[in-house]
């Protein structure tokens, strides 16, 4: 098997199935990979099978990690946002560059590689689009953070994290001054919009709920 595709496979599972791990169904991973459902049962069926199992899948109930699994997937997700770090605090990579780059890089670095860019850093905890970064032993912060679209009420917010799969969108956000750590004033508008506002001479920010749930935010208070 295709080690780069191995690890897409076990982090978009990672993903998608949350805090809570829960099962992940095929059609979740054909939309989150791209890829036709009948490539994604095959491959499922090959993790599971492999001598070190990866997966535990079951065709109607979908897809979870095994530890080792869930071991490599972690794996790959702190070069990842080790890499998305780097790029943009050393190399100043705009912000809509780096997941696409750090995709790319993620498959291929050293462990010796991967320590000199944690102590370059500082040994960061967050990446540039405020997900936690994974400790070398697998263990990750706690989310405290909500998308965005949960909220019941307007008030101020601070962001938590914003996605990193929205080039354009991230563009955006940073645009109007919604990156991670910033304080919000947030307004739900009568057309199904949430309007946001990053300080009190800033252009406001209108995005629909299609789309809102990219940012993730936490109370102020």
């Amino acid at each position: 098997m295709n080690t780069e595709s191995v690890d897409n496979y076990l982090k978009a599972i990672f993903t998608l199935g949350g805090p809570k791990e829960e099962r992940v169904t095929s059609t979740a991973l054909a939309e989150r990979l791209g890829v036709a459902p009948a490539s994604i049962t095959n491959m499922l069926q090959k993790l599971a099978a492999s001598s070190v199992p990866l997966v535990e899948y079951e065709s109607r109930r979908g897809v979870r990690l095994s530890a080792a699994g869930r071991r490599r997937a972690l794996e790959i997700l702190r070069h990842h946002r080790l890499l998305e770090t780097f790029l943009y605090e050393v190399l100043d990579y705009p912000i809509e560059e780096v997941h696409d780059e750090a995709e790319r890089l993620e498959h291929f670095i050293s462990e010796r590689f991967e320590e000199r860019i944690d102590a370059k850093l500082g040994r960061p905890k967050f990446d540039p689009h405020g997900h936690c970064i994974p400790a070398l032993d697998g263990k990750m912060l706690k989310e405290t953070s909500k998308p965005l679209t949960e909220i019941v009420e307007d008030g101020q917010f601070v962001v938590g994290s914003v996605s990193d799969r929205d080039g354009t969108l991230l563009k955006r956000l940073k645009a109007h001054g919604i990156t991670p750590g910033a304080r919000l004033s947030i307004t739900r508008s009568p057309l199904e919009e949430f309007v946001l506002r990053a300080g009190r001479r800033s252009k406001p920010l209108h995005l629909p709920r299609s789309i809102a749930g990219a940012v993730r935010i936490r109370s102020a208070s």
